[in-house]
Parts: structure tokens; C-alpha cells; sequence
């Protein structure tokens, strides 16, 4: 336990002290007695791998909802009653059409469970890419010997490893000395930091410090970019700070919640559950005597089994009704067709249930490095000193990217180029290792960031001559897609001075520079590095004629407050010098030369850089995108707010924040703007206090559980949160985020697998785009899901009010579950085209906890589904007692009249004896007819399937006009008309020419107990329907009415 206490902070440790701890030397390395003990201690070097749920289980938990508990009941029932049925031989359920309801709904389910299954299977997929990151073999040191290749899995705490330029490091390692000047890690995936990071093998004193903190350790996963060292391992496998990140994926991933929209229906269902129980114990206790009666003359109970199930399937039949079997379908349907809107703006959604999360965000955290900025470096503006010393000329340079064709320097004069900025020019192409290459469809730095960025300054800059600069334009042009890019003015400044050697940039003078040979044939001195460190050792400065004067306090005071503005704006500056009398180095041309020596000595640079005649300084960053302050001004009217947690540090992401509008000029940024230490070290309290407040926020230098915290709390505080990413660290509060949001170019495969969506341009404005969508979307979702539901209110209803009548059912099970499933379908699918609010983005997000349906919306749906189940039962009724309607003949097909009585009583029909008899009537336009010689008694039961019919078309014609009423929850049809959405009357004439289909094609009709019908008998279905219209209307009138008062009442508040 001790040993573990001490491995936790080994960058406190000096190297000896490390060595100790660890039992090794850097010569000799661990024995191989010592690697087998410690690998049965700490096993071997890899990233555990969780175990996964079994298929088993995660099948069972596809059926874990109550919509679908309830539909596996009705099921179970309908199958029971129809294999009683079977068996029997009797009652209409008999035969194979009885099969079809519990077949039709169990393989709903199955579908549904496979698509979640494979949604589920397909989650962890972050874990796995996490594992690729890490390296695959290693050079250590053991036994005296130095292993070039062993497997990265056997290495072992205390192994002494040596890395090189482009290693992947493979474990958590204390530098114990560089075999370089210098060396630098690129660590931005892990740590967020835009820049490669210096490392080297000083002690740091503090032992509680963030990552970025550590310069004496490399940490596994991250590459090396320039240097090499010896490094002594002091963590492996899940004890790496990648593994630390995986245990939080895995974490974060236990801790997924439900999305707002899944939470809703899961109430739905709750709700729909008692509902239905009610309404089939009501059918019961108003039936009840027609299966279960007392015989006063004996005291004996009569039950009917036979009428106890019917009234059974009765309530199997509300179960049906109440539930909207083909709502899962089509919001999956909608939800696809979001995510193909999103796509064509670039936001591809991984998860769909993402597409209406986005809808409800209510803060979006993002990261800084490659989503508000460009992540490429470039150059904004330079200055070098003009005609006198107390002159400053300032260039601005336009272009966010490694393109040199990206911008230009402002109010430039071309390419007669005075000698300081032909001296600027000149060191920033000589004095720098760096290139751009095009890959895909951006350019892309090699070496430094900073480094490539100078040079496309120099590519904007162009040559002295004027011939030359115009050759050399049209050089620049030319660049090879996929390969370098050839940057002509860098070669010819490259090629008019000839590199000899180079004095490695280090930590100490903080510079870098290179000896070239001039074309006068004299050697010179290019320097590059901190500003104020080579101001520091210049002597003199060059104005724009070329003189030399001796740089005075005067001069350098002009040089530093100029220097001060750049630094204030979140530049990184690096200061440009010469020199030209280099005393023993001056006839320097290769490494044999006397004085070679020093220059394989480090610490002899500090005095070879001296008596420097200062040029200038360029100003770099990684610049914001154009677009960004935009989408924050849209973030703001949207009622979203805006935070930023990255891993750059404090002032450099406040210049950035204020530069894209998040906060004002002159705000004060003491209540909005945190390390992540000094955050997480604040109360509880206090820190819920910071978030809750209004205005924009900035988290600097945060690590991965900083983040995460970040989530955690915003989560708990009721917030939806979208949290973007693109690095490693990023990803176990993707995992978390209510909705996690990778790039696309920049991000790693681990932030992609983690996300819920991914950006293709990695835009901020896109996720901007993406939330309007996703509010339109749900819009959308909210009007069908209203309509699916006014329609099985109006089945339920259909049906209670057949039982409480105690007349023969007008509708099938079956029937209701077409209707549900297909009829309903289209046009509910098709409300998911509704042309998007033209002020979405001006009203703030929706509460998670809203209602999908309101009292009021409640008290609409039921007055419609009222007149849809008294429209259904009254056709009914009207067919068998009426003889006309409106003036239109119901009887042309010589059917036999009855009095609502007689229907009511129709069970007790064989008591009637020979008083009662039924005509055959015709269908199919006389083709066919329905007759019932052997028992009149048959009218009620094979005789209802033309009223049954009836009941069904006027079902579905309600529905279609219904769905005209979902166009818009409170304006008319006269202000949103149905063309305003082409595809709801596609959708219509789809579900009615499937009606038709069931009607006219003799074995469907069969399967679904129905009869074609004539065009007399439609125009009473039409006649019957319309008027769902003119109810809705005047609902709608009234809705808007009540807004109206309520608005007026604020007002006059006010």
C-alpha cells in the first residue's frame, strides 16, 4: 500500500529518489527476476476490458417498458382466446384471422428488440478505440541490455524505456534525462493543450497538480514530437492516466439516463396502464349480468363462460385500442429522417434518440481547441520598427489556417520588402523545421504548430524581387493533394541561405537559431524565440532602411509595450533577431570545423546568442472561427447558455471567449472565469451558485474529472447538457453529457465511439444548427404523437361505449390494431415534414419536465375522441335502425331494420323465437349476398360486417381529417393549409388507398372481417366524418382565445 501512496506522485521525486523508489538504474535497468515479480503484482501493461452484458440480458431488457409490458399481455390473451376458439370451433374469433392479432404484435416486439439489442451491442465501442491508442513495442533497458522491440503489454513499473521522435509513449513515465537540447510531447488529445509541451527532468514541487503541471512525465498514448530521453516507468495498464479515463467512460456510461422525450412516454405508458385497467373493470361492472346472474327461486349462480369471454375480448380489444402499437415506429421513422436533415448540415447523429435531446439543451460545454478555434496556428500581425526608434509598424495578417492561399497581410505593398521584413521573412523560413501538408480537406501542420505558421506567413509575404515574387505566386498554387505542399517562397529564402547548423531550442535561453551561409558568402546568425528574452540579449535594432542603431531603454520600452498589447490580445509572441559578427563561428561550413564542438554543447548557446540586433516580433495564436460569435449570439437568444472547459491555460482561453462575444469587453471575468483547480477546490454550494448564474462560463487548465464534475453538476441541477470534445480527455464527459458531441476531423476515434453525434466540419455553428432542428423535430413529434394519441382515445371510447350500450362490437381487435399500425402510420409519419417555426431559436429551450399534453390539449383530444367513438358507434347503430341519414338511403341493399332495443338485447335473440326474422342483404354491388336461413340470430354476429365496415371507414376518414388538425396545435387550416406540408396529403391518399386495398382484395377482406362498399355508403362515411374538422376549428379558436386573455392579463400586471 505504501508503494502504491508513493507511485502517485513521482514527479515530486528528484531522479535519484525515483530510481530508489522504483529499485532500478538507468545503465542497467530492472533484472528479468525483478520484471516477472512485479508483472504478477501489477499485471500486464494494457487497458482492461470490461465485461459486457450477455444477449440474454440484454434482450430482457428491451422488454423492461411499460408500453411494451402491456402489449406483450394483450398478446399472451389474444392468442389464449383465439387457440380456446380453435379448439372449440366456435364464435367468429375461430379460424387462422384470430392468429393474426397476437402474431402481428409479438412481432413488433421482436423488431423492436432487435433494434435494440444492436443499438446496445454497438455502445461500448469507445472502450475498444481507447485501446488502440496505445503503443505496441517499446526500447527498454534490461539486465545491461537494450531491448529495441519488446511488446509495450510486458512493460513493468521501474523499467528505464528510451523514446524518439514519433514514439507513442506506452506507459505513465518520469523523464530521467534528455539525450536531446530538448524535448517535446504531444499531449493536446490527453491534456487539451493546442501546443506539443516541453518536457525535461526537474523535480516539480507541488504534489497535488494538474496534468499540465507535470513536465517531468510523458503519459501513455501521447507521441513524441521532438527529442528523445530515457524515462523510467512509473505507472501501467488502468494506473495510466488513459486507463484512469476508461474507468470514467465505463462510469459515465452506468450513469446514461434516460432522454426527456423516453422519460415522457415511460409517464405515457404509466398513465395508459391505469387508464386501461379502469375502462376494462368499468366494461366488466356495467356487463357483468350478462355472464354472471342469481337465481332467487334456487339461490344458485349462472355463469356463462362463453359471455364472460366475450366480454373479455372486449377488454383485450381496449387494450389494443388504448394502445398506439405504431408510435414506437414511427418516431423511430421520424427520429431517421432528423438525422438525415442533420447530416446534409453537417451533424452526423450516431444515437437517435440524440436528434430530440438536442431540441431541449439547455447548456452547451465545449471545448476550446478545434471547436471554437481552427486548432491550426497562424500568424495575425508582426511589427518591426519603421524609420526612427520610437516608430512601431504594425502588420495585420488575415487567414485562420496552414493555407497560405488563406488571407493575405493587410495594406500590403506587394513584394518590395524593406530589409527588416526582408530580415523577418528570412528567419522565420530559415530559422524553422516545420512544413504544411494537404490531407483530405484541410492543410496540416508537420513539426511545430507555431513553426508551420510562420512559414505560411512567409508564403503570404512573398520575395524581394518583383520577378521573382510573381513566379513564385504561381508556385504556390501548385500543391499535391495528399502530399506536401510545396511553399515556393520558404524554398527560395531557404536556397538564398544555405543552412550550416542549428542551436537547439532549450528551456533556459528560450530560443532557438541556425547558422546560414549568406549569398555575399558571409555566415549569419538567425534567431527565433521569447520575446522578451531575445530583446534581452539584442544589442542593437534594425529600422527599415537597414541601419543599425544601439537599442536604448526608450527603444526597448516602445518594443515591450507594443509586445504587452500583442500578448493582452491571447498572442504568443516570438521575438525575430540577427547577427552577422560571429566571431570563430564566421567561416563555420561543416562539422569539421575547430569550433564544432560548442556547438554540441548546449550550454555554450547562451553565449553564442548574444550582442543580438533585434527585427521584430509575430504575433501567433489558434484562432476562433469566423462563424463561432455568431452561433453565440443565436446560443443567446435560444435561451442556451454557453460554456467553455478546456485545457489551455487562463488567459488564452479568456481572449479567445471574449474575442467570440461570450463575454463582453469590460466584463469582470472573477465570477465567470476558473482553473479547473480553483473551481473544484470551491464549495459545493459555492460551485452550484457559479454555475446557476446567468452569462457565459470559462474553465481553464481542466483535466478529464474536471469535466466530468462539470456534467455531473449541471446534470443534477436539471440541465440538458451538450458537451463537445474532440481529445481523449474529453471523452468520459461526452459519455455522461446528455448528448455528447465529437469533431469529426480533428477527434479521435475514442471521443467519435463516446459521442451521440459528430460534427463533420467540427463547427460550433453546426451544433447551433443541429439544436434548431432538433426543437423543430420535436415540434414535429409532439404534433403526431398528439394525433396518434387523439386517435386510440377515440377507439377507447368507440369501444366503451359499444359495451355500455350492450350492443355487438362494431370493431375487431384486429381491425383497431390495422389502423394502429398502417393506417395511422403515414399520415403520423408524414406530420414529421411540418415546415419548422420561423422564431424557434428566438424562445428559450423547453423545461425536460414539460407536459406532452397539457389539461387543455387533454381536454381537446377528449372532446375529439369523443366525437370519434360516437361517429363509430353511430354509423353502427344508424345501419341497423335507421333507414336513411341526411336523406341518404341506407337501405338499398335490403337489409333488415331493427329497434335500438332489439339491438341492444341482441344476446337474447334466440328467445325472440319465430317473431324475428332477417332478410338477406347484398354487397359488392349485388355480387354477393349475406344470408341467415338456418338462424336468424346470425344477424347480429356474421351480419354485422357491413356496419363493422362502416364503423372502420369512418374510423379511418376521421383519422386522415384528423390529421389536418395536427398540421398546427392552435393555428387554423385557413393559416397553416394542408398544402404547407406536401407530404401529409401524400400520406393521406396512401393510408386511404390502403384502406381501399383491405376492402376490395377478397382475402384480406376475409382476414379482417370486412365488405367492400358501394359509393352511396362512402358519401355517408364523409358525410359522418367531416365535421372532426369544424370541431377541432372551434377548439383551436378557443385555445387561442384563452392565450389571448392570459397574455392581456400579464400585461396589464406589468
Amino acid at each position: 500500500m505504501e508503494e502504491e501512496k508513493k507511485s502517485l506522485s513521482p514527479w515530486s521525486w528528484s531522479v535519484d529518489q525515483c530510481l530508489k523508489e522504483y529499485n532500478t538504474t538507468l545503465d542497467k535497468g530492472l533484472t528479468t527476476e525483478d520484471v516477472q515479480t512485479r508483472r504478477e503484482k501489477h499485471g500486464y501493461n494494457e487497458l482492461a476490458k470490461e465485461k459486457g452484458k450477455p444477449l440474454w440480458h440484454l434482450v430482457l431488457e428491451q422488454f423492461d417498458d411499460t408500453l411494451v409490458k402491456i402489449l406483450l399481455g394483450a398478446a399472451f390473451i389474444s392468442f389464449v382466446l383465439a387457440f380456446l376458439g380453435e379448439e372449440h370451433g366456435s364464435g367468429s374469433g375461430a379460424g387462422f384471422e384470430a392468429f393474426v392479432e397476437p402474431f402481428v404484435i409479438v412481432l413488433i416486439l421482436i423488431l423492436n428488440a432487435v433494434v435494440g439489442v444492436w443499438q446496445e451491442s454497438n455502445a461500448e465501442k469507445a472502450l475498444e478505440a481507447l485501446k488502440e491508442m496505445q503503443c505496441e513495442s517499446a526500447k527498454v533497458i534490461r539486465d545491461g541490455v537494450v531491448l529495441p522491440n519488446i511488446p509495450a503489454r510486458e512493460l513493468v513499473p521501474g523499467d528505464v524505456v528510451e523514446l524518439h521522435v514519433g514514439d507513442k509513449v506506452p506507459a505513465d513515465m518520469r523523464v530521467s534525462g534528455l539525450k536531446t537540447s530538448t524535448l517535446r510531447v504531444e499531449q493536446s488529445s490527453l491534456t487539451g493543450e493546442a501546443m506539443p509541451v516541453l518536457k525535461g527532468a526537474n523535480l516539480v514541487v507541488v504534489n497535488d497538480c494538474e496534468l499540465q503541471a507535470k513536465e517531468n512525465m510523458v503519459f501513455a498514448g501521447t507521441t513524441v514530437v521532438n527529442g528523445s530521453c530515457v524515462s523510467i516507468v512509473t505507472s501501467i495498464g488502468m494506473d495510466t492516466e488513459i486507463g484512469k479515463i476508461q474507468r470514467q467512460i465505463h462510469e459515465a456510461s452506468l450513469e446514461e439516463s434516460d432522454t426527456p422525450l423516453k422519460k415522457k412516454l415511460d409517464e405515457f405508458g404509466s398513465r395508459l396502464t391505469t387508464s386501461i385497467c379502469v375502462v376494462c373493470v368499468l366494461v366488466w361492472i356495467i356487463n357483468y349480468k350478462n355472464f354472471v346472474s342469481w337465481d332467487a327461486t334456487d339461490g344458485s349462480f349462472k355463469f356463462s363462460f362463453e359471455k364472460c369471454t366475450y366480454y373479455f375480448k372486449i377488454a383485450v380489444a381496449l387494450a389494443v385500442a388504448a394502445i398506439p402499437e405504431g408510435l414506437p415506429a414511427v418516431i423511430t421513422t421520424c427520429l431517421a429522417l432528423g438525422t438525415r436533415k442533420m447530416a446534409q448540415k453537417n451533424a452526423i447523429v450516431r444515437k437517435l434518440p440524440s436528434v430530440e435531446t438536442l431540441g431541449c439543451t439547455t447548456v452547451i460545454c465545449s471545448d476550446k481547441t478545434g471547436t471554437l478555434t481552427t486548432n491550426q496556428m497562424s500568424a495575425t500581425e508582426f511589427f518591426t520598427l519603421g524609420g526612427k526608434t520610437t516608430v512601431t509598424r504594425v502588420f495585420s495578417v488575415d487567414g485562420t489556417t496552414y493555407d497560405p492561399k488563406d488571407g493575405g497581410i493587410v495594406d500590403w505593398g506587394g513584394y518590395e520588402m524593406d530589409a527588416n521584413l526582408q530580415a523577418v521573412a528570412e528567419i522565420c523560413s530559415v530559422c524553422n523545421d516545420a512544413g504544411v501538408f494537404y490531407e483530405g480537406k484541410l492543410f496540416r501542420a508537420t513539426g511545430l504548430p507555431t513553426e508551420a505558421a510562420l512559414k505560411v506567413l512567409v508564403e503570404k509575404m512573398g520575395v524581394p524581387e518583383e520577378k521573382n515574387g510573381e513566379s513564385i505566386q504561381e508556385a504556390t498554387n501548385d500543391s499535391d493533394n495528399g502530399s506536401s505542399v510545396k511553399l515556393a517562397c520558404c524554398d527560395w529564402w531557404n536556397k538564398r541561405s544555405k543552412r550550416l547548423a542549428t542551436l537547439e531550442f532549450d528551456r533556459v535561453r528560450k530560443s532557438m537559431s541556425v547558422i546560414v551561409r549568406e549569398p555575399n558568402g558571409q555566415n549569419r546568425l538567425l534567431v527565433k524565440g521569447a520575446a522578451e528574452s531575445i530583446l534581452e540579449r539584442s544589442s542593437y535594432t534594425q529600422l527599415a532602411d537597414g541601419s543599425l542603431v544601439a537599442l536604448d531603454e526608450s527603444s526597448r520600452d516602445v518594443i515591450l509595450k507594443k509586445h504587452s498589447e500583442m500578448t493582452s490580445k491571447g498572442l504568443r509572441c516570438l521575438g525575430l533577431a540577427y547577427k552577422d559578427e560571429l566571431g570563430e563561428f564566421s567561416d563555420y561550413t561543416s562539422e569539421s570545423h575547430p569550433s564544432h564542438k560548442k556547438l554540441l554543447d548546449p550550454s555554450s548557446y547562451s553565449n553564442i546568442e548574444t550582442n543580438l540586433i533585434f527585427v521584430g516580433v509575430v504575433g501567433l495564436r489558434d484562432p476562433p472561427r469566423e462563424e463561432v460569435g455568431r452561433a453565440i449570439e443565436d446560443c443567446r437568444e435560444a435561451g442556451i447558455r454557453v460554456m467553455v472547459i478546456t485545457g489551455d491555460n487562463k488567459s488564452t482561453a479568456e481572449a479567445i471567449c471574449c474575442e467570440i462575444r461570450l463575454f463582453s469587453d469590460n466584463e469582470d471575468l472573477s465570477q465567470s472565469s476558473f482553473t479547473g483547480k480553483e473551481f473544484m477546490s470551491l464549495p459545493a454550494s459555492r460551485r452550484s451558485e457559479i454555475l446557476s448564474k446567468p452569462g457565459g462560463k470559462v474553465f481553464s487548465r481542466a483535466e478529464p474529472r474536471h469535466k466530468q464534475e462539470i456534467v455531473r453538476m449541471l446534470k443534477d441541477m436539471g440541465e440538458i447538457v451538450a458537451m463537445t470534445g474532440d481529445g481523449v480527455n474529453d471523452a468520459p464527459a461526452l459519455k455522461l453529457a446528455d448528448i455528447g458531441i465529437a469533431m469529426g476531423i480533428t477527434g479521435t476515434e475514442v471521443a467519435k465511439e463516446a459521442s451521440d453525434m459528430v460534427l463533420a466540419d467540427d463547427n460550433f455553428s453546426t451544433i447551433v444548427s443541429a439544436v434548431a432542428e432538433g426543437r423543430s423535430i420535436y415540434n414535429n413529434m409532439k404534433a403526431f404523437i398528439r394525433y396518434m394519441i387523439s386517435s386510440n382515445v377515440g377507439e377507447v371510447i368507440s369501444i366503451f361505449l359499444t359495451a355500455a350500450l350492450g350492443i355487438p362490437e362494431c370493431m375487431i381487435p384486429v381491425q383497431l390494431l390495422w389502423v394502429n399500425l398502417v393506417t395511422d402510420g403515414p399520415p403520423a409519419t408524414a406530420l414529421g415534414f411540418n415546415p419548422a417555426d420561423i422564431d424557434i431559436m428566438k424562445k428559450p429551450p423547453r423545461k425536460s419536465d414539460d407536459c406532452l399534453i397539457d389539461s387543455w390539449v387533454l381536454i381537446r383530444y377528449l372532446v375529439i375522441g369523443s366525437y370519434v367513438g360516437v361517429a363509430t358507434v353511430g354509423i353502427f347503430v344508424l345501419w341497423y335502425t335507421q333507414a336513411s341519414f341526411l336523406g341518404v338511403s341506407l337501405i338499398t341493399d335490403g337489409h333488415t331494420l331493427v329497434s335500438f332495443t332489439q339491438l341492444q338485447n341482441w344476446s337474447e335473440c334466440s328467445s325472440w323465437g319465430t317473431n324475428f326474422t332477417a332478410s338477406p342483404y347484398t354487397i359488392a354491388g349485388g355480387l354477393r349476398t349475406v344470408a341467415f336461413e338456418n338462424n336468424p340470430c346470425d344477424y347480429f354476429t356474421l351480419g354485422k360486417v357491413k356496419p363493422m365496415t362502416l364503423s372502420l371507414s369512418v374510423l379511418v376518414a376521421i383519422e386522415m381529417f384528423n390529421s389536418l388538425n395536427a398540421l398546427s396545435e392552435d393555428n387554423s387550416l385557413l393559416k397553416m393549409p394542408p398544402w404547407r406540408n406536401p407530404w401529409l396529403l401524400v400520406a393521406m391518399t396512401v393510408s386511404f388507398g390502403l384502406h381501399c386495398v383491405i376492402l376490395y382484395v377478397p382475402f384480406l377482406a376475409n382476414v379482417f372481417g370486412i365488405v367492400p362498399l358501394s359509393f352511396r355508403e362512402w358519401f355517408v362515411v364523409i358525410l359522418v366524418s367531416f365535421p372532426v374538422i369544424l370541431i377541432d376549428e372551434g377548439l383551436k379558436f378557443i385555445g387561442r382565445w384563452r392565450r389571448q386573455r392570459i397574455k392581456n392579463k400579464i400585461k396589464k400586471t406589468m
